[in-house]
């Protein structure tokens, strides 16, 4: 079984008040070849001024569904504890049907304390926000079966994260892309016990689509032999320089489908 190596772009929607330039680096992107083009669901910026120019995740997904016409597009992800989950669902699904079947719905337990708290949500604790996630997950998928009209496709769902005892059960249930974090080795452990947890609910690891940060050029080949295939170049503004995401792009050309190894 092989799978195609796919390239993806993280737009950063924070410190640029221009949404001019976010559209057009979308555009840019597009154009040069990526394969999927993410933004993030945050409300505030993560680093530069605190208080900078920033741009909502879900609103600007819409307008890029109608401005792109070929690369899947989402967020590297939704925030979940501060998203309703039958209505994230329903926005999900109306996405889905402006770009065409091109909409990935990835989420999250959420991390950033700023989000919730100056938007009136609960922050609690790691826990409570993943058995907030494990409580969503049902809901969401259950909701995408009942909405009149029914999404364009089975709609992908990315979920961020590889804690061993709650995300990766919910990654062995419901995801079809696995995004994780860390080194090589790390992702080796965690894909061994993503393994065991798919076992549990009766399905084949290799099912799920490998995702991570996009490690550079010389390190990605290993990278590949763990599995992973969709790798994510993370672009931030004002600037947006999309030097890093050709030279992976054109990384990909030249490795366009490999085994899958690596899956335990």
């Amino acid at each position: 079984m092989t799978r195609p190596i796919r390239i993806g772009l993280q737009l950063q929607p924070q410190q640029q008040p221009d949404y001019g330039v976010i559209r057009d680096t979308v555009l840019r992107a597009e154009d040069a070849g990526v394969d999927i083009v993410f933004n993030w669901d945050h409300f505030y910026p993560l680093y530069g001024d605190p208080d900078g120019a920033h741009f909502e995740c879900w609103t600007m997904l819409g307008a890029w569904a109608e401005q792109t016409e070929r690369v899947e597009i989402g967020a590297l992800v939704t925030g979940g504890g501060y998203r309703n989950p039958d209505l994230l669902a329903d926005m999900a699904r109306t996405v889905d049907h402006i770009s065409g079947g091109r909409l990935i719905l990835g989420i999250g337990s959420g991390w950033f304390e700023r989000d919730y708290d100056e938007y009136g949500y609960e922050f609690g604790t790691k826990g409570s926000r993943l058995d907030l996630l494990a409580e969503y997950m049902p809901r969401i998928t259950g909701r995408l079966g009942k909405l009149n009209p029914l999404p364009t496709r089975h709609i992908p769902i990315l979920i961020g994260g590889g804690g061993p005892k709650k995300t990766l059960p919910l990654v062995a249930k419901y995801a079809d892309i696995w995004h994780s974090f860390g080194e090589m080795d790390t992702h080796a452990e965690k894909s061994e016990i993503l393994a065991q947890r798919c076992a549990e609910v009766d399905r084949r690891p290799e099912d799920i689509e490998r995702s991570t940060s996009w490690p550079g050029v010389e390190a990605a080949p290993s990278y590949v032999e763990l599995g992973i295939t969709q790798f994510t170049v993370g672009a931030g503004g004002p600037d947006y320089d999309l030097g890093e995401l050709r030279e992976a792009i054109a990384w990909r050309d030249e490795n366009s489908a490999t085994p899958l190894t690596g899956l335990s």
